[in-house]
């Protein structure tokens, strides 16, 4: 982008926003649980992070300068990559800050994170026991040396790398062995028995060292250390387009090539002596231009997002959701929306409610079908349990299932086999094209013409599990306008040799970004022509080059634009001339802000809009993705107030500028929590 048009990279970004989460766990308001959770989920962010980005950063810079310059004009990966370490390793070394700080208040709590040096004879017989009982049976550590090879460590898993003394040779020798900590059976914390009234955690790591001598006694073998170390690999699926393989094959395929991926960043202990980290080194054929990270004595801190909750806090995602007006306890779901548009919003409303539409369509005699999307579901999916029902009761069920959902394609799998065995038809997606749409739809029986149909429409996945963390929006509607436009959608994915004509939904790779430029272009026109003129965005990211062009075009026209963006934002605001007329916020808190609303002044009648899209080039171009309008005045003032809501946080939300200080919005004006306040916004409706 030219240097009129200044255009942050996204991900430059991105780390910027999860330095907002370790602000979080920085927080001393917030309760000292969430804070170690915050913890967890910065860790697991960029793990992920490393997996995807950065993987696919590294794979562009191995194409050269020149070749990449054919290619692309952004800026050269390499370049990207080397701020990305730098960014990193001062976020790593606030991370240990903070994680240091938070010890020593869970000390003020009565509780001490305790390691094999500090137990008394006691704790020591406890976790000798634990060690026999629980975790021996499954560690088996992988001996090297020069006459062995070294074990293929797995893509995020822990392991310790234990350096050994053989008592038994002549001449000082030293063995080493990789043990894997066994944290798919075992929690990573292991709870000590109280004493004079505090209680004591200790890390599963601390466990095995404290019995590494019962490990290697019987070899005549003497442990002098063991060292935490972590590999993270690249996680980009490799599916070629070979039409004649199954992509669930090739897909198959391909995870299982995901676990020995290249790699992208290798974690150790910086306490390892310097001639086993060579050993080491030399062993997984690393070099200096690797990501290669020194650390402390742990690893995959995203564990913590599951530490043990012994202190007694309650945790604000606790919270029970409050009924929805419009659905009163045993009423019927389908005949609450005959009678008006509906707007569930997670996770202040339950998504029990459209488990129970589910439920009902399953069994209602004038149901003949339902079909839906599938992006990411539960690991124990009362979705798939109600079409499951549904199939059982006779029902048409599709499914369309999307294979390629990062990180939830084995689960996907798992679930379109079960869908196919009980008779549902399940459609893998488009192909060519990822299926992001949230969409459902339950069809009344063709000779019942004066009932209605019904569609769900969301922006996020139909998952019970991040109904209750993320924010999100479902609208459930019979209008036939929407509901007749998304049987067409359907009808596409079944038969996507036409794409058919939309007058109302804006529908991904077809037409959203020809019609967003549209109702931008035409809020340039009313600020030009001196009329009320305005753009307000909810939404993850942010980082379409051409979105982001027409938002300046906008703001040096003269349109207001508000701008609450999560994650990704390459939009600089506050740019004299150019994006004065641009602000930005963005929110983190105890909820994953989620929801997309887009709302344009149109005039002085704003149009509004809820969408699974983010303004990404993939989103626009190569996704299935829905952005519907809201026709219902009662859910346009609920949208509107949800924005105005955001806005107006002055206690999690981040002014976003340039500088990427994520400095906290402050002001004189009466304290507004946003996720809190919309929460007591919608309970007094």
């Amino acid at each position: 982008m030219s240097a009129k048009y200044p255009f942050t990279n996204k991900e430059i970004s991105w780390l910027s926003f999860n330095e907002r989460v370790l602000q979080e766990a920085a927080d001393p308001s917030v309760p000292i649980l969430a804070r170690i959770r915050f913890l967890g989920i910065y860790s697991s962010n960029m793990d992920e992070f490393f997996r995807v980005r950065v993987a696919t950063l590294r794979r562009l810079a191995s194409l050269g300068l020149k070749k990449y310059r054919e290619v692309s004009n952004d800026e050269h990966p390499g370049k990207v990559l080397a701020e990305i370490q730098k960014i990193f390793v001062r976020q790593h070394g606030r991370f240990d800050e903070i994680y240091s700080a938070i010890l020593a208040e869970l000390a003020i709590h009565g509780v001490d994170v305790i390691d094999e040096s500090a137990l008394d004879d006691l704790q020591k017989e406890y976790v000798r026991r634990f060690f026999r009982d629980k975790v021996r049976p499954r560690i088996f550590p992988v001996m090297t040396g020069k006459e062995n090879g070294f074990p293929e460590l797995v893509d995020r898993a822990v392991y310790l790398f234990v350096v050994l003394s053989d008592a038994g040779r002549k001449r000082q020798s030293f063995l080493y062995s990789v043990i894997e900590l066994p944290t798919d059976t075992l929690s990573r914390f292991v709870i000590l028995p109280q004493k004079n009234g505090r209680r004591y955690i200790m890390l599963l790591d601390d466990v095995i060292r404290c019995n590494m001598d019962t490990i290697f006694a019987p070899f005549s073998l003497t442990p002098l250390g063991a060292y935490s170390i972590k590999m993270i690999r690249d996680a980009e699926l490799d599916i070629e387009g070979d039409l004649s393989e199954s992509l669930v094959h090739k897909i198959n395929k391909s995870l299982k090539k995901r676990k020995q991926g290249n790699p992208v960043r290798f974690s150790y202990d910086a306490a390892m002596p310097e001639q086993a980290l060579s050993y080491l080194l030399k062993k997984l054929a690393l070099s200096s231009s690797d990501s290669i990270l020194p650390g402390g004595r742990y690893n995959n801190h995203k564990d913590f997002i599951n530490f043990p909750s012994i202190i007694g806090e309650q945790s604000e995602k606790s919270r029970q959701p409050f009924p929805h007006p419009f659905l009163p306890a045993g009423s019927s779901i389908m005949q609450q929306i005959d009678r008006q548009d509906i707007m569930l919003h997670f996770p202040w409303h339950s998504f029990d409610n459209f488990i129970d539409l589910l439920r009902e369509a399953a069994i209602d005699p004038e149901v003949q079908g339902i079909r839906v999307t599938l992006y990411r579901v539960a690991r124990n999916s009362n979705v798939v349990n109600a079409l499951l029902n549904a199939r059982r009761n006779g029902k048409l069920v599709i499914v369309i299932l999307e294979l390629q959902a990062r990180f939830d394609e084995e689960a996907n799998i798992y679930w379109a086999d079960r869908l196919r065995e009980e008779g549902a038809h399940v459609i893998y997606g488009v192909y060519g094209l990822k299926v992001h749409s949230k969409l459902c739809l339950i069809e009344r029986k063709k000779t019942t013409n004066k009932k209605r149909s019904y569609a769900c429409i969301g922006t996020g996945n139909f998952n019970e599990s991040t109904a209750g963390i993320y924010t999100d929006s479902l609208l459930l509607t019979s209008r036939k306008a929407i509901v007749d436009e998304v049987k067409l959608l359907f009808d596409f994915f079944e038969h996507n040799y036409k794409v058919p004509r939309f007058d109302h939904l804006i529908v991904s790779p077809f037409y959203t970004r020809k019609k967003i430029t549209k109702l931008i272009t035409s809020e340039i026109e009313n600020a030009r022509a001196g009329k009320e003129s305005f753009i307000r965005l909810k939404i993850n990211n942010l980082s379409d080059p051409e979105m982001v062009r027409l938002l300046y075009g906008a703001s040096e026209a003269g349109v207001k634009i508000q701008l609450i963006v999560r994650g990704m934002f390459s939009v600089v605001p506050g740019k004299p001339g150019l994006s004065d007329n641009i602000e930005a916020i963005g929110i983190v808190d105890s909820f994953l802000e989620h929801v997309r609303v887009f709302i344009f002044c149109s005039g002085g009648n704003p149009q509004y809009f809820i969408s699974s899209s983010d303004w990404l080039p993939r989103n626009f171009d190569r996704r299935i993705e829905v952005t519907c309008p809201v026709y219902d005045d009662q859910i346009k003032e609920q949208l509107k107030n949800l924005f105005e809501i955001s806005w107006h946080d002055n206690i999690k939300a981040r002014i976003l500028n340039e500088e990427l200080s994520n400095s906290f919005r402050r002001d004189d004006s009466p304290p507004v929590r946003s996720q809190t306040a919309f929460g007591e916004y919608l309970s007094g409706l």
